[in-house]
């Protein structure tokens, strides 16, 4: 069983959502990808206005549409505009299909306007996706660091957060995140180098590791060689592949009615 965490429109060939999802279903298909996790639309934006936030989520709900049993959406949020996002979060996961949040880089994730979209997110068993990183060269004035996100789960011990891209440089990501129990790591979106699936289960254990491709950016196939590659026990493998993320999922699942 293979789940994705980790996936996106762009990048793939297609003039509309659906056409998108189709080929990314089609390379998934080859590759032995049961479901996928879908965030953000065909035209991003690094600092999304309320309008970008609705848009974007607008053609995640129409790539979906067709294949609830085969694609999630996660809906894309910004704590730069926290009255439009929380709407964005009923509209999209209380009274839609979704069931989760991405955050990205307009506003780092430790500041505390961020707390009422993870306090609603999390009644509402909502998976949180933050994306964190570590630039050589700095990063972005409002992308958050595996060290911000361990900040902000320290307010939030019941919010189901995961670490995006461990923070790139993943040594320092996993050993900045370790203390959070509560969080588990994705690992998609860079290069499949040995030994970061191996420091991750040992450091965190295998239950806190999450597959994710970053589709669109990345190959199914370099993201699947970490684990595939990786030093670590078959049933490590099947957690991560797959396994952890369905029970992360399964709670919010349940409640839409979506068999899996």
């Amino acid at each position: 069983m293979i789940w994705d965490l980790h996936c996106h429109l762009s990048g793939v060939s297609g003039n509309t959502p659906e056409q998108r999802m189709s080929e990314l279903l089609r390379y998934a298909d080859r590759m032995g990808v049961e479901r996928l996790v879908v965030y953000m639309g065909m035209r991003w934006s690094q600092d999304p206005t309320p309008d970008d936030l609705r848009e974007q989520n607008d053609d995640v709900l129409q790539a979906i549409s067709h294949w609830h049993d085969r694609a999630f959406g996660f809906v894309y949020l910004s704590a730069k505009h926290v009255e439009a996002s929380l709407a964005e979060l009923e509209r999209c996961v209380a009274d839609g299909p979704m069931v989760g949040v991405k955050l990205w880089v307009a506003k780092k994730c430790d500041d505390e306007q961020i707390d009422p979209i993870i306090r609603r997110a999390t009644e509402l068993s909502a998976v949180i996706f933050q994306h964190t990183w570590l630039k050589t060269d700095g990063n972005y004035p409002g992308e958050s660091t595996p060290m911000e996100l361990a900040a902000m789960a320290k307010r939030h011990p019941k919010a189901k957060l995961i670490c995006g891209h461990t923070g790139g440089d993943w040594e320092p990501g996993i050993r900045a995140i370790r203390d959070q129990k509560h969080v588990p790591i994705g690992i998609g979106g860079s290069d499949p180098t040995a030994g970061f699936v191996e420091m991750a289960v040992r450091e965190l254990g295998s239950e806190r590791v999450i597959y994710g491709s970053d589709i669109g950016g990345r190959s199914f196939a370099s993201q699947l060689a970490k684990v595939q590659g990786a030093n670590i026990s078959d049933r490590d493998k099947r957690l991560i592949l797959g396994e952890n993320l369905k029970r992360l999922l399964l709670p919010i699942l349940r409640v839409k009615g979506i068999r899996v």
